[in-house]
């Protein structure tokens, strides 16, 4: 599992004073993409060798609201692997330990001309890096 802290800032806001919903869809692509650094396996780095990874399923579960200056800690874990489909499950909790999100997205691996990889046989070494996650639980 891969911890990443978010501090709310003030344009993260809306009138009423707390986070507009979508900007938690926002700190899950920041935890992903340090939990991709984390592996070894930089997005960045992705697609420059012509992957992208779009999101298939995205699905959050309010819990409480978050406010201007809240840190948040975004828990990013694979919940699933099964070659073509990551499942990222995610918790976000305010400094004092309660959960204000809970959520997951599912993604696929195409290459630039939006043709499925075969991560196991293209890029061997991110495919076991994944399959790890699954059995230990935590990044590296």
């Amino acid at each position: 599992m891969s911890q990443y802290l978010h501090k709310v800032q003030y344009y993260e806001t809306d009138r009423m004073g707390v986070v507009h919903h979508a900007n938690y869809l926002h700190w899950m692509e920041e935890a992903r993409i340090d939990f991709m650094d984390r592996i070894g396996f930089p997005y960045a780095e992705m697609e420059a060798r012509g992957i992208i990874s779009p999101v298939k399923t995205l699905q959050c579960e309010y819990r409480q609201s978050c406010t201007f200056g809240d840190e948040i800690s975004v828990s990013v874990a694979v919940e699933s692997f099964n070659g073509v489909v990551l499942k990222i499950g995610y918790e976000m909790k305010k400094q004092t330990g309660e959960t204000v999100c809970i959520a997951g997205s599912e993604h696929v691996f195409l290459n630039r001309e939006g043709h499925f990889v075969r991560l196991k046989r293209d890029l061997p070494a991110f495919y076991a890096a994944l399959e790890a996650q699954i059995e230990t639980g935590k990044t590296e």
